[in-house]
C-alpha cells in the first residue's frame, strides 16, 4: 500500500515571479501546484506575497488553485514601487507549521533563508529546495545543502510554461 505523504511547500511569490520573468517566460501557477503535489507529495500549499489590492483576482484565482496565501502589507518606496519582503513571514510561518507536515518543500532562491534551509535539513525536516534560476541565486544555499537536495524551476520550464492568451497570461503570472 502506498504511503500518504504530508509535506507542505512555502513558496517567495515574488522572488519566484521575478526569476522565471527574466528567464523569458511565465509561470502556470495552477499547474505549479499540481507539481508540488505530485512530484513531492504537497498537501498544503504556501503563497507568500505582497497585498497589492489591484491583484484581487490573482489572488482568487491563487485560491482556488490549491494555494494558501499569506499577505504581506506592502509600501511604496519613493520611486513609487511596491515594497513587500516576505522573508520573516515564510520563515516564521514554516516554523507555526512545523508539526504539521512530515518535510517541507521551500521554493526560493533568497540566501536569506539560509538558516531555515539549514535548520530543516539538519532536522530531516527538508525535502527539497526548489530554486527558480540556476543561473541567478544566493551561493549561500550551495553551502547549506548537498546537490541532491536542490532542484531547479528552468528544468520544469517546458512542463510549467504558462501557454494561454496573452491577456489572460498576465493575470496568471501577476504581479507581486
Amino acid at each position: 500500500m502506498k504511503q500518504e505523504r504530508n509535506n507542505y511547500a512555502f513558496i517567495d511569490s515574488q522572488n519566484v515571479n521575478l526569476a522565471i520573468r527574466s528567464q523569458g517566460w511565465i509561470l502556470d501557477w495552477k499547474e505549479f501546484r499540481r507539481h508540488l503535489a505530485e512530484n513531492y507529495g504537497v498537501t498544503k500549499t504556501f503563497l507568500f506575497i505582497g497585498y497589492v489590492s489591484e491583484n484581487k483576482k490573482l489572488y482568487d484565482f491563487l485560491s482556488v488553485v490549491g494555494y494558501t496565501i499569506i499577505f504581506k502589507p506592502t509600501l511604496r518606496d519613493g520611486g513609487g514601487h511596491t515594497k513587500g519582503n516576505v522573508d520573516a513571514e515564510l520563515v516564521l510561518h514554516s516554523m507555526i507549521e512545523y508539526n504539521n507536515y512530515s518535510q517541507a518543500v521551500i521554493v526560493s532562491g533568497d540566501g536569506d533563508f539560509y538558516c531555515l534551509i539549514k535548520y530543516l535539513h539538519e532536522q530531516e525536516k527538508l525535502l527539497r529546495l526548489l530554486i527558480p534560476d540556476r543561473h541567478k541565486y544566493s551561493k549561500l544555499l550551495r553551502q547549506a545543502l548537498s546537490v541532491g537536495a536542490i532542484s531547479f524551476m528552468n528544468d520544469l520550464q517546458k512542463k510549467l510554461e504558462y501557454k494561454g492568451p496573452a491577456r489572460k497570461r498576465d493575470q496568471v503570472g501577476g504581479s507581486t
